[in-house]
């Protein structure tokens, strides 16, 4: 069912973080953005919704950054009740889906905190001042149908970067609760 964008909260900024790479690196915010836009999407390893949608998040991360927009993707999962979701599992989730962006790892929980992420995936679509513009999910396709998709991410950060405006409607992302210490 889809939300009316002018029913939710949009245009705070995105929060800063220092975060831990796959490549085992820190990394800040203001290191990742993209000149047209950001978006900040909360995965994990394990959740069925977030293999079923990978290879497409792969393959828009592509397609955003041909126009300017970065992806960033950050895993806040308990890690101890929750063993798939480690740093290592997290080191080859990223090279089994060719992620072309970089997987950071949320051991405090914070930024999922601060972005009041709930689910995985969920995503956050940023303009190039990096206010939230978007708040939905990657597309239609469903754990039972991936055919005849509407690329709604791309087509809202697309929205978003040439024109300054946001879709009216948004559907909200769907998938398993981030699983908080």
């Amino acid at each position: 069912m889809p939300v009316n964008a002018s029913n939710r909260h949009f245009g705070w900024n995105a929060k800063d973080f220092n975060l831990l790479s796959v490549n085992h690196q820190n990394y800040n915010l203001q290191e990742l953005t993209g000149k047209k836009g950001t978006v900040i999407v909360f995965i994990c390893n394990h959740c069925p919704y977030v293999v079923d949608i990978a290879p497409r998040l792969s393959f828009e991360a592509k397609e955003l950054s041909k126009i300017g927009i970065k992806t960033i993707a950050i895993m806040s999962n308990d890690v101890e009740n929750y063993q798939e979701d480690s740093f290592d599992n997290m080191i080859k989730f990223h090279k089994k889906f060719n992620f072309n962006f970089p997987y950071l790892y949320d051991s405090t929980q914070e930024v999922a905190k601060n972005y009041k992420a709930v689910c995985t995936p969920d995503f956050f679509g940023f303009n190039s001042d990096l206010e939230l513009h978007y708040r939905g999910r990657i597309d239609s396709g469903t754990l039972k149908d991936n055919k005849n998709i509407k690329r709604d991410l791309y087509y809202a950060m697309e929205m978003i970067s040439f024109n300054g405006t946001c879709p009216k409607e948004q559907f909200n992302s769907f998938g398993c609760s981030i699983k908080w210490k």
